[in-house]
């Protein structure tokens, strides 16, 4: 089968599908494993399609963005991992930024009894940093729907009042080239704010962030540390040549 056939038919997979898995891509087109990951590097060259382990998935919209109660319900054992590994780098004495996002919320039962200061920028993070007796103070600002983060000029102002030992970001996207990314420009330049003034900047993102890009840049890869979960050692090795990364073990 030529090479612009296969191609035709993993593009019409992806549109029927969305995700489709390595197997049935081969099995579709009679081709070899070696044969169809080479398609799917092209492919996701030309910007039509993004590998992820074990086969491709269609590309996310640049300004798509789903709610707290949607992102929640998805990947949540990685996060729940990814969240626990990242509290045990809080310290005692830490003045901690946690930024709002569900894999960060998944922190706060972790920090329980450590004598830190945390401030957000998260509503839904509020009510169990104050259930488990966390100091805490939250930023003023816009309040957006979808994620419940406060963002804006209010939100950047009261961020100008702190400095942090350490900050916790959530990103949509973590890509070798693009660097971490977010739909909406606004709580993109909160979270860079955040990182700028952070002794140590971390970004929590499952394996379903990475190779994926959004709208607006937050920061280079370099400016954090990665923590994700556990991947093929070949998914890694391009984030591994520009910043420091924490894979958590299953």
């Amino acid at each position: 089968m030529l090479t612009e056939e296969r191609h035709r038919i993993i593009l019409e997979l992806l549109a029927e599908k969305e995700v489709v898995k390595l197997q049935e891509l081969v099995e579709a087109t009679n081709s070899s494993e070696s044969t169809i990951r080479r398609d799917l590097t092209q492919l996701e060259k030309e910007k039509k399609l993004r590998r992820i382990h074990g086969g491709a998935t269609l590309l996310q919209k640049k300004r798509e963005e789903l709610s707290v109660l949607e992102k929640s319900t998805k990947h949540r054992q990685e996060k729940k991992r990814i969240a626990e590994y990242a509290a045990s780098l809080v310290q005692n004495g830490d003045c901690i930024y946690l930024d709002a996002g569900t894999t960060t919320f998944e922190m706060i039962p972790h920090l329980h009894g450590k004598d830190i200061v945390v401030v957000t920028n998260g509503i839904m993070h509020l009510d169990m940093l104050l259930e488990y007796d966390i100091p805490t103070y939250l930023l003023g600002g816009f309040v957006k729907k979808k994620t419940k983060a406060l963002i804006g000029r209010g939100a950047l102002q009261a961020l100008q009042s702190y400095s942090f030992d350490k900050c916790f970001i959530g990103a949509n996207g973590v890509h070798y080239e693009y660097g971490y990314t977010t739909p909406d420009p606004e709580e993109a330049m909160v979270k860079q704010t955040a990182m700028q003034l952070s002794q140590k900047a971390y970004v929590l993102a499952d394996h379903s962030k990475l190779n994926e890009s959004a709208f607006a840049k937050i920061a280079e890869l370099h400016e954090a540390v990665l923590i994700t979960d556990e991947l093929a050692e070949e998914w890694l090795e391009p984030y591994k040549a520009k910043t420091a990364v924490e894979v958590v073990a299953k």
